[in-house]
This record gives structure tokens, C-alpha cells and sequence, in this order.
């Protein structure tokens, strides 16, 4: 049992820092660890035993044990493990030794618990703030439960500014952003220019966080929250549905019928193809090759036309409950995806061949936004990213869900660490997602698609899931409560991640360069800031109903 043999280890490492373990599967190991323990035992599970980070979680535990928790997850991809080292902390001034310097990759997730739990993560170096808006008071953190989801803070100040780095020496300040025409998203690069080069830049995001994990935990139920999760991202909707509804039910030890987690897979698989037919189509316009663009939107759009046959919309599918799935795949539905799957793949076939012949996107693209395998460990790098550089990474493969332990396929990699092998692996990854749903067609039986849940769900209870989005892996941690919902919910986007790798790939490179280098990420601003409205001034909070949007969005001015 590979979490068995992962806890003696530490055990033989750190004797009585291990305090407890849950081993609930053999893919999940939860481990608890004295606090002045938890920096070493992470740089051991990070180095020596060559782990890769997935992410860091603070939560508010004081109602239920008296203490804050902060949870470090990471993932044996070989061995099929996600492992989480976590510990308690004393509800008075919460601090934990960071683990960013041992994992850099830990940067951002190190910050944004100091923002939203006001856990100091003490000896982190750039303890900038991260998520909360400029204006947001100092000492007023809105995860903890003494905060209300509605509340809004006394002294926020719409009026200030985020204070920015100063350049180095000879260097001129370019903004990318926070508006930008290649940008759908607002954010911002400060970019630190030389000439035509670039020598670094610092990253502001954060300017639409919803906080709709506060929301789970406060006014959403169970059932609600797959709707909500489906939000997170405009191109990825399905693979956080899945990804929170499957972290639910690891928690609960609840598993959804076989012919349920047949069409999480068929869904999630027709999500990666229009993502990726979508990423080539624009990539290619980035670069000018509007041709490819057209092509690439003309072949994707029967992908879309079939996601509303089955789900009744072209992206928001409403696929999930707990337990299992909403919706059908009729017998002449099935025969309609045949075919349309038939048909992308006799289009999309010369299209890759064209362009993998094409010397100008290689010249365009070849050895720019360079991220290779030191990058990809050190900064958590996931994805399309990763596997562009030769790290052979799925969680479809390494950490199976639904349906992925029944169907084969490759896992598609590259050697150039740069954009153009970013391309190529996306672009073959489409043949892969054709291969998998008509396995998944052919080996569907009938049967309910539902688990039928008789009594309410146990409290108290930990669950965590990686899905392999489009743009890399996601990641759900769950900590399931009272009222019928969580409570913590935390959610990992792949752009989180990646986005950390973008000053390294964008480096002593052209400026021109720099808008392929961030859309080779394919960047999901929203998902990575993962909406009601508060008039400041008032304090009032209003809930908008549809009539009233529809009115406000046909006004003329």
C-alpha cells in the first residue's frame, strides 16, 4: 500500500513530529505534523522523495478545535498519491515557518493564506499582498468565520493605490494591462524593459476574485456549489464541477454509478477538445496567422453544438450533483458524437500537418517562453506547460477519476520547453480526447446515474481531487460541515500555478514576445482569481435579478 509505505517513511524521518495519519484510499494520505516539524518535513517530501507541489491551504478551525490549520498538498504522480501534510495552530496570532524557500512554488499560496486567514507564513521573503484589493484594511481577514459572507470591512479605501516595485537600474516600466487587447481578463504586468528586452517584471491580479469560497461555506449547499464551481472558469466549467463534486464524495467515501463516471469522462474530454481547438485558433491569431484562426473556430464550433445536445447549453452544463450526474447521453446522441467526432478528426488532421510544416509559427514561436524542467519542479509548473518540457504528467493517468482507469491513451509530451512545443502537444492532445470518448461510448452500459444519498453527509471529514483541465491539473480540498455544506472549500486553478512561471519564461527576451509567452499558459485570469455587488459608499449589498441585468446590458447611451 503506497500510502502506508509514504507514512512509514516520514515516520523513520521525523519520529514524534508525525502525529496522526488518515489513509482513506491508497491513492490519499493526510498527514499531521508538530508545527516547528512542518518546513522539514516538506523540503523532504519536496526534494528526497522528489514530490511534486499542488498547493497550500489555510483554514479557520476555531469553532470546531480551538485552532487555525494549514494544509500542504502534494503528488507522488508515479506512485498515484496525493499526500497532504497538515497541522494545527494556536487561535492567537497564527504563524507557521514557510515552506517557500524549500518550495518556491509555495509563493503565491503562502500570501494568499496570509491575506484571507491571517496566518503568517514567517521568513517568506515577498510577503507583498496578493489577493485582497488595495484599499482592504490591514488586520481584516475575510476566511475567518467571525467574518461575514456580506460584510464589508470599516476603513476600506476605494481611493488607494497598489504600490509597485522600483525597476532596476536603466530600465524603463511598460504596463501590460490591466486591460490589454490580447488580454479577455484584467492584469497586470509591470514589465521592466531594457531596449526591446525584458529584465523582469512583477504580476498584480486579483481584481476579480469572487470569493465564492466564502459563499460555499456560508449561503451555498452541497448541490449548490457544482453550479458555482462550473463559473470559475469561462472555458474549463465541467472540470471544476467534476473536481469539487469528486473531492465531496473522496471525503464521504461515496462513489457514482459506472455509467455516471462515463460521462463526467465524455464531458470533460469534449471540454479539452473545444479549449484546445479554441487555444490554437487564437494562439495562431497572436501571431498573425488568421487563416489557421478561422479554421480552428469553424472546426470547433460542432464540438460546442453537441455539448448543448446532451447538456442543453454549449458551456455550462450543470453536469454534477453528489453522487453521480444529471444528465443522459441518449442512444441517438451517441450515434450524432460518433459523427462529429469522425468528422473533426478527417478536419483536424491536415490542419496539425499544415501546421507542424509551418516555418513561419516555428520561427515565431521556437525557443520563446522558455520554461524547462528546473522551472517546471521549482515553480509547480502543470499542464500542457509542463509537458512541453518533458514532464510526462497527467492526472488522467497518474491519479485516475471517472472513467480514465478504463480507457487508454497517451500522455502527449515535448522537448523544447518552449511555445512552439506547447502548441504541438495541444494540438495532438485533440487526437487523444477523440480516442478516449469513443471507448468511453463503446464501453457505457446502461445503469442509474445517480447514488442514492439516504442519510446527511459526516462532518468533519477531508477530501481532496486533481482533474486534468485543459490548461493543467485542478485542484479541490474539502472539509465537509454542518448545514448541508462545507466548511472550507478551496480551490486550485492550473493558471495559479503557471502564471508564477511567466517572469522566468519572459526574461532577457523581446518584448514583442511577451503576449505568445503568457497566452502559451492559455491564462484563465477568472479561475485563478476564482459576484454580488456592494455599494461602498451605502454599504448596501444588492442580488441582481435577470430582468435587471438584461435591462442594464441593452441601454444605449
Amino acid at each position: 500500500m503506497i500510502a502506508r509505505e509514504k507514512l512509514n517513511q516520514l515516520k523513520a524521518q521525523f519520529g514524534p513530529a508525525v502525529q496522526r495519519a488518515d489513509l482513506p484510499s491508497d491513492g490519499r494520505l493526510f498527514v499531521f505534523i508538530e508545527p516547528s516539524a512542518v518546513r522539514d518535513v516538506c523540503a523532504h517530501i519536496f526534494r528526497d522523495l522528489d514530490a511534486r507541489y499542488v498547493i497550500s491551504i489555510g483554514a479557520d478551525d476555531r469553532p470546531f478545535s480551538g485552532k487555525f490549520m494549514v494544509a500542504h498538498h502534494f503528488a507522488f504522480d508515479r506512485e498515484h498519491l496525493l499526500a497532504s501534510v497538515l497541522t494545527y495552530l494556536p487561535a492567537e496570532n497564527p504563524k507557521l515557518d514557510s515552506i517557500s524557500e524549500v518550495v518556491p512554488a509555495a509563493n503565491w499560496a503562502e500570501r494568499e493564506i496570509r491575506d484571507l486567514v491571517g496566518i503568517e507564513p514567517v521568513g517568506h521573503r515577498f510577503l507583498k499582498r496578493l489577493v485582497l484589493p488595495d484599499g482592504w484594511p490591514d488586520g481584516v481577514h475575510p476566511l475567518r468565520k467571525d467574518f461575514a459572507w456580506n460584510q464589508v470591512p470599516e476603513g476600506f479605501d476605494h481611493e488607494r493605490e497598489f504600490k509597485f516595485d522600483e525597476p532596476p537600474e536603466g530600465c524603463t516600466v511598460v504596463p501590460f494591462g490591466p486591460f490589454h487587447p490580447t488580454l479577455d481578463e484584467p492584469a497586470h504586468f509591470r514589465l521592466y524593459v531594457e531596449g526591446e528586452m525584458v529584465r523582469g517584471c512583477e504580476y498584480r491580479g486579483f481584481m476579480v476574485h469572487r470569493g465564492i469560497e466564502k459563499l460555499a461555506e456560508s449561503v451555498l449547499t452541497y448541490n449548490d456549489i457544482p453550479l458555482m464551481a462550473e463559473r470559475i472558469c469561462g472555458i474549463c466549467g465541467c472540470v471544476h464541477n467534476v473536481c469539487y463534486a469528486q473531492a465531496v464524495e473522496s471525503a464521504v467515501a461515496l462513489r457514482p454509478p459506472p455509467r455516471a463516471e462515463y460521462i463526467r469522462t465524455i464531458m470533460l474530454e469534449i471540454e479539452r477538445l473545444h479549449s484546445h481547438l479554441l487555444w490554437v485558433g487564437l494562439a495562431c491569431h497572436i501571431v498573425g496567422f488568421d487563416t489557421l484562426f478561422m479554421q480552428s473556430f469553424r472546426i470547433r464550433e460542432p464540438v460546442m453544438w453537441i455539448a448543448e445536445k446532451i447538456t442543453g447549453n454549449r458551456k455550462t452544463y450543470a453536469l454534477c450533483v453528489i453522487g453521480g450526474v444529471r444528465w443522459d447521453i441518449a442512444p441517438e446522441t451517441k450515434a450524432e458524437l460518433r459523427a462529429v467526432l469522425d468528422k473533426l478528426e478527417a478536419e483536424w488532421t491536415p490542419v496539425v500537418a499544415a501546421v507542424l510544416r509551418d516555418k513561419n509559427i516555428q520561427k515565431r514561436t521556437r525557443h520563446v517562453g522558455v520554461a524547462d524542467r528546473r522551472l517546471v519542479k521549482e515553480m509547480g509548473l502543470i499542464g500542457p506547460v509542463a509537458r512541453a518540457a518533458g514532464a510526462d504528467m497527467d492526472c488522467r493517468r497518474d491519479h485516475p477519476y471517472a472513467a480514465y482507469d478504463r480507457v487508454e491513451f497517451d500522455v502527449i509530451t515535448a522537448d523544447g520547453a518552449d511555445v512552439w512545443s506547447r502548441l504541438v502537444v495541444r494540438a495532438k492532445e485533440v487526437f487523444e480526447s477523440i480516442k478516449i470518448i469513443r471507448q468511453c461510448l463503446e464501453k457505457m452500459e446502461p445503469g442509474p446515474l445517480q447514488t442514492e444519498i439516504k442519510d446527511e453527509l459526516p462532518v468533519g471529514r477531508l477530501g481532496m481531487s486533481s482533474v486534468e483541465a485543459p490548461r493543467g491539473e485542478s485542484h479541490h480540498f474539502v472539509i465537509t460541515g454542518e448545514n448541508n455544506r462545507p466548511r472550507r472549500w478551496r480551490v486550485r486553478a492550473p493558471t495559479y500555478q503557471n502564471l508564477q512561471g511567466v517572469p522566468a519564461m519572459i526574461k532577457d527576451q523581446q518584448l514583442a514576445d511577451m503576449t505568445i509567452s503568457l497566452g502559451s499558459i492559455d491564462p484563465c485570469f477568472s479561475c485563478t482569481d476564482r459576484l454580488e455587488t456592494i455599494d461602498l459608499r451605502t454599504q448596501a449589498v444588492k442580488v441582481w435579478s435577470q430582468e435587471e441585468l438584461m435591462k442594464m446590458v441593452r441601454v444605449r447611451k
